[in-house]
């Protein structure tokens, strides 16, 4: 159905920015640049100056970054690797086909990792943290990383949505041994299709991730020194993404003030909790703005009635997926968010208007809500 309010706005998107990006793609193509030529390299150099780090090697998708830097950690058979139960399901699966067991820890609610929960679970099996960076919200990374790093644990950082947002003026992908990203469509900086990258000062893991994106080959010698993947970031989609990358800035100011706006327009409503919280060692990007409620769903049918697009990460626990043989790991504060969270509309395109017509329609239901039950109090 048509949305008054789309969740994003893909074509507005490629309009305000559609002779840089066909500019891109017909350089590219007009060179016959298709496979490791230099839009990749000038991407991944930029990528990784944005992010702070020394390399930026580009991938297919998050989900090979953070297996890459597994490996690279030297995860395999035996290990566990702790990362949190309120993520998608990639950050899981890719510790799974190492072989390593994954851990599963709680978050707070600020939907990160909660570090007690974190040190509560290492044991001398523990070979690595997964961290997951959520909702363009870095994790609270001085006590994860020093605590890794008295027991040599590798960390590895699931930046999949917070490229941009810092914590202690440091940016995501930028404190573990590697940080991966994900460029899907609809993420703040996004692809034509799927991509991803490894960001990281180590050279070696840059190498390993290097080679296993294409085979295993050292492209300089032609020897193969690892059964590897097909897994590398095409030309097309790198010079894409460098064009984006030079808006990303602006784009992620856009979306701290629309998320401004959704704050001084939802704030003090009764039942409903908003993505704010006070840490001023934070910068948040809001790749997402998520509300809580106990009437998620009943918030979320009226929204859609009211032509306002949103969205649930993850409607139910992972381990509740009986395809993904988890074991239920007993935790409370991922399974609340799993019935209360809601996206709302948040994106670079997201206007003013947006934000009017949606910050209207929940407060229209929480007001029509709270006459409900006090009618029927006064029975």
């Amino acid at each position: 159905m048509p949305y008054r309010v789309p969740f994003v706005n893909p074509r507005e998107h490629y309009r305000r920015i559609k002779s840089e990006v066909d500019f891109a793609i017909t350089d590219t193509l007009t060179k016959g640049d298709l496979v490791l030529r230099q839009q990749l390299c000038d991407f991944e150099s930029h990528l990784a100056e944005f992010v702070g780090v020394k390399y930026a090697v580009g991938v297919n998708s998050c989900y090979h970054a953070l297996y890459f830097s597994l490996l690279a950690a030297g995860v395999g058979p035996g290990d566990e690797v702790i990362t949190v139960g309120h993520t998608f399901v990639a950050t899981v699966s890719a510790i799974v086909h190492t072989g390593a067991k994954p851990v599963l820890v709680d978050v707070r609610d600020d939907y990160n990792m909660d570090p007690n929960m974190f040190e509560a679970a290492v044991t001398a099996s523990t070979k690595a943290v997964i961290p997951v960076h959520l909702n363009g919200r870095v994790c609270g990374m001085d006590r994860i990383i020093a605590f890794a790093k008295e027991r040599r644990i590798a960390v590895i950082e699931d930046a999949a949505q917070a490229l941009g947002a810092t914590f202690q003026n440091k940016g995501a992908g930028s404190f573990g041994l590697a940080g991966c990203f994900s460029f899907y469509p609809f993420k703040s900086l996004g692809g034509l299709g799927d991509g991803g990258a490894v960001t990281t000062d180590d050279p070696e893991v840059a190498r390993l991730v290097t080679l296993m994106r294409f085979n295993g080959e050292d492209r300089q010698t032609g020897e193969f020194q690892y059964h590897g993947q097909t897994a590398l970031l095409d030309n097309v989609q790198a010079a894409v993404l460098d064009v984006k990358l030079g808006h990303l800035p602006d784009w992620i100011e856009h979306r701290r003030m629309t998320a401004g706006l959704y704050r001084k327009g939802l704030e003090r409503i009764e039942g409903l909790r908003l993505p704010h919280f006070e840490d001023d060692r934070h910068f948040d990007s809001y790749q997402n703005y998520v509300i809580r409620t106990e009437c998620r769903d009943e918030l979320r049918q009226h929204l859609r009635e009211q032509g306002v697009e949103t969205l649930v990460h993850w409607a139910k626990p992972m381990w509740e997926h009986k395809g993904l043989g988890l074991e239920n790991p007993g935790l409370p504060e991922t399974e609340r968010i799993c019935r209360e969270v809601i996206s709302l509309p948040m994106s670079a395109e997201t206007t003013h208007d947006d934000v009017d017509t949606t910050v209207s329609c929940v407060r229209d239901f929480f007001t029509s809500r709270t006459l409900s039950l006090h009618t029927a109090a006064g029975r």
